[in-house]
Order: structure tokens, then sequence, then C-alpha cells
């Protein structure tokens, strides 16, 4: 798990806080795959045929999976690492680079000013990109384990945080099981 010290330095401008400790998990909004088709239209025509994949994940792209108001995108480009050949094209689209991840896969985050986003840019033939697919479509498909992951969710949302990542680190030992079960079905 990462530490409070590796957070700090991977985030353009540092770590926040959260405001009053808390996550907040709200109950599935229909209008989420349409707020991701906005951004991809605009990722798009941002960054053309840059753009390898681009898919909607994380917990809003699961029907009727609560979750954080926060639209995770996934973008796959030729190289992530190289970030004039994508950075500022996505910054006069108005996202805002908020992560540099050198040591993980060349992970790029940025942030919208008028949405609550996370878009995740990946090199394309990254392992994570087939992690994060794998997770969402075994969610997708199995009742018993999103309930598991809701229950998980919603239990981590009672406690303080002190920073998001927090919270996230704590769903991992579930996101395991999960995506252990989901490699297990799919390699058979």
């Amino acid at each position: 798990m990462p530490s409070e010290e590796y957070d700090n330095a991977v985030r353009i401008g540092g770590i926040q806080p959260l405001a009053d400790g808390r996550v907040v998990i709200v109950d599935y909004d229909p209008d989420w795959p349409r707020q991701f088709e906005d951004q991809a239209a605009r990722i798009r025509q941002a960054l053309g045929k840059r753009v390898l994949l681009l898919e909607h994940v994380g917990s809003t792209s699961v029907p009727g999976l609560p979750a954080k108001p926060v639209i995770d995108i996934l973008l796959a480009v030729p190289n992530s690492a190289d970030e004039p050949a994508y950075v500022p094209d996505l910054e006069k689209a108005g996202y805002v680079l908020r992560i540099r991840e050198a040591d993980w896969y060349e992970h790029r985050n940025f942030k919208s000013s008028d949405i609550e986003i996370n878009l995740h840019v990946f090199t394309i033939g990254c392992v994570e990109i087939d992690r994060m697919l794998r997770f969402r479509d075994w969610l997708r498909a199995h009742p018993e384990d999103r309930e598991l992951y809701v229950k998980t969710k919603r239990e981590l949302s009672q406690r303080r945080w002190r920073y998001t990542q927090q919270y996230a680190d704590a769903k991992s030992e579930v996101v395991e099981q999960i995506l252990r079960r989901a490699g297990a079905e799919g390699s058979g």
C-alpha cells in the first residue's frame, strides 16, 4: 500500500485532505453513463487518433452499484510517459494533471474543473488496463461480488479518513479477492 509520503510526492500540488473526513457513497445515478459519454467525446476531440482505448471504469460504470459520485475514465495512449504528446491537448480541453506515477505503470491522472472525474491514463497494453476492465466486467455480471463490494464500501464510508486514498487502500483486500475470482473464471 502506498504511504502518505508517496501519495504526496506523486500528486501535483500535494495530497489534499478530506474536508470532513468522510467519503460519500451515493446510490447509483442512471445519468453516470451519459456523463462518461460527454467526457469521452471531449477527450476524443482533444486527442483524436492518440486515443487507443477509452472506457468507463470504476463503480459508476456498474449499473446499480452505489459509488462516490466521481466518473472514472480509463484512457490508453501510445506512451503515457510521453507527456508532450498528449498532456497539452488535454489541458486545452480543460483537464488538469494531478498525479504522475512514473514508477507505477507510468500512470497519469487528470481532474476536470466542471465535473468530478478521475481520468486515468496508461500506455496501451499495460496490465493495469486489463485489471480495471476485468474488475468492472466481473462486477457487472456477478451480483454476489457486487453486493460484497457495496457492503465493504458502505462500511468503510462510515469511518473517518484523512485522505480519499486511505479509503481506496482499505478496499484493496476485497478488490483483490474479487479479481482472483474474475481471473480464475477468465482463465478456464
